[in-house]
């Protein structure tokens, strides 16, 4: 880890000080170096003045021990060039009246500021006033390091994620953070949204110079351990001066790195990454608009690119990874809610988005243990701002698979036209309408389960065999006659008659709705009655 700078003012700062300005200041060598940075303020009137500085210093003299020697002047000037220091300003008076010629150039050749002061000035003044100011911003860039390090120790110590820490960073830097990997691919951000989308949208040019990413308030650190980098961390345009920021940056890195070796996570930040981005897609609450740059960033091609939405059951997030590395087709991967993992391809306008998917899905069940994942997709989006509907629609699928029966003769990519009535239901049962639908048609029997609890599988069952009174007396374990007098107390209970088809059919279609509602799996009783086959009755 880098050492971060001491805070320090720079020499136009100092300058601009209301003490200094009293004594008419005049840059008259290296204008074009007056953001060095001063760490310190020297009174010197020695002609070896060099071999007592350590670099930095802004050294103030009269020139008493110069005057008249020419060749002293001169190698004054060299060596605190050597001494690296910050500027010298000379005092006019009664050694030198004007600028002497010959330490102004000396001083242009070298780059060193050169500044002048036209009236007298003590120097005990500029001495106190620079000193106390680099003393309090040093204190307050310690108090501000120890500040960050308590906090997101702190962070750490409760297992907090990544993105909190980040978002602690972001508040004491005042300034949009960006955590990439070595190929510049953003992993993270935090801060104002509107500040952290404006660097996104620039990101493919800053990743091309971001070798040179230093200065103008970007401030990088650099992210690894034993020996190993594996990324960095971005303040972009922070405000402070340059040494505070190296400060924050450095404290911040070290937060991140000790963060990843003790709470770690189950998933690595590029899985994060991508999780967050297609979370917010699939959810709707960000504007798929606002989330282009985020997906630009973390490396997904996304101009005059054909999208394919397809959400996975039963097969991990790093096995798809996995196999769209061994097929080269590019792609983020991020795990969803109950057991689903999310897939958004980014193909070319003349690749072929149906026979590219069931390539997909061939391969991935061709692996070890994936024979049984269900790959569920949406028709391909040739527009950004189709890809949300698209993945939900993809999700809709799957969740309609997973609670069809078991065995059904699937094709290896499933869409909504292959899950017929039970697909339609999933995507409709957020509308008011079906809900009310589902509430009316069940409202006598929902209300009795508490007193019969077992009317409600005995009807799913009934429904899922086709109206089969036998093989629906052997799944639910009881006899027929007994078989029949819960169906007569489901029919009274919701004033149908289940012989009817219609009727039959209303209430299975409401009961579809409810289950989709309630976001229960009812597929276990059905899949046994596929798997076996129906009995005749």
């Amino acid at each position: 880890m880098t050492t971060a700078l001491e805070p320090a003012l720079s020499v136009r700062q100092v300058l601009g000080l209301e003490r200094v300005l009293a004594g008419e200041p005049e840059v008259v060598a290296g204008a074009g170096h007056l953001d060095r940075p001063v760490r310190w303020v020297h009174v010197a009137e020695a002609a070896d003045v060099g071999v007592m500085l350590s670099g930095g210093e802004m050294v103030l003299t009269t020139g008493v021990l110069l005057a008249g020697d020419p060749e002293a002047q001169a190698e004054y000037i060299r060596s605190l060039h050597r001494a690296e220091a910050a500027a010298v300003v000379l005092g006019l008076g009664r050694a030198f009246p004007a600028p002497p010629e010959v330490m102004r150039r000396a001083a242009e050749r070298c780059g060193l500021p050169m500044v002048v002061l036209h009236r007298p000035f003590p120097f005990a003044e500029l001495t106190e006033e620079v000193q106390s100011r680099l003393v309090r911003r040093k204190f307050a860039a310690v108090s501000l390091s120890e500040s960050v390090r308590t906090a997101l120790t702190g962070l750490i110590t409760a297992g907090a994620p990544l993105q909190r820490m980040l978002d602690e960073i972001a508040v004491h830097s005042a300034c949009p953070v960006v955590v990439t990997n070595l190929a510049h691919r953003v992993l993270a951000t935090a801060g104002e949204r509107s500040a952290v989308d404006d660097v996104l949208r620039d990101w493919e040019r800053i990743a091309r110079q971001a070798g040179g990413i230093e200065g103008d308030g970007w401030v990088r650190a650099e992210l690894g351990g034993r020996g190993e980098r594996w990324g960095r961390i971005v303040l972009c345009g922070y405000r402070g001066d340059a040494g505070t920021g190296r400060l924050l940056a450095d404290r911040a890195a070290e937060a991140l790195v000790l963060h990843r070796m003790l709470v770690g996570a189950a998933h690595s930040w590029e899985e994060q990454s991508a999780q967050g981005l297609l979370t917010d897609l699939v959810s709707g609450v960000v504007p798929a608009r606002q989330l282009l740059p985020r997906a630009r960033a973390a490396g997904l091609p996304v101009n005059r690119r054909t999208f394919v939405p397809l959400v996975v059951r039963d097969a991990s997030a790093t096995r798809l990874d996995r196999v769209l590395r061994l097929l080269g087709l590019p792609g983020i991967v991020a795990e969803l809610a109950d057991g689903a993992t999310a897939v958004l391809l980014s193909l070319a306008r003349d690749q072929d988005p149906e026979a590219l998917a069931t390539h997909f899905a061939t391969r991935l069940r061709a692996g070890s243990g994936d024979g049984a994942a269900v790959v569920a997709a949406a028709d391909a989006r040739t527009g950004w701002d189709d890809v949300p509907a698209g993945l939900r629609e993809a999700r809709h699928v799957a969740e309609a698979v997973a609670e069809s029966p078991a065995g059904l003769d699937l094709p290896p990519v499933v869409r909504l036209r292959d899950v017929h009535l039970r697909g339609l239901v999933r995507l409709l049962r957020d509308d008011p309408h079906v809900q009310s639908f589902a509430e009316r048609e069940l409202d006598g029997l929902l209300c009795g389960t508490a007193a019969e609890p077992d009317l409600l599988p005995v009807l799913r069952t009934y429904l899922a065999t086709g109206r089969n009174k036998s093989r629906t007396a052997q799944l639910r374990h009881v006899s027929r006659p007994a078989l029949y007098r819960r169906l007569e107390a489901i029919e009274a209970r919701l004033g149908v008659d289940l012989d009817d088809f219609e009727q039959a059919a209303s209430v299975h279609i409401a009961l579809l709705a409810h289950d989709a509602q309630q976001g229960r799996n009812r597929g276990s009783a059905a899949s046994t009655v596929v798997e076996h086959g129906p009995a005749q009755g």
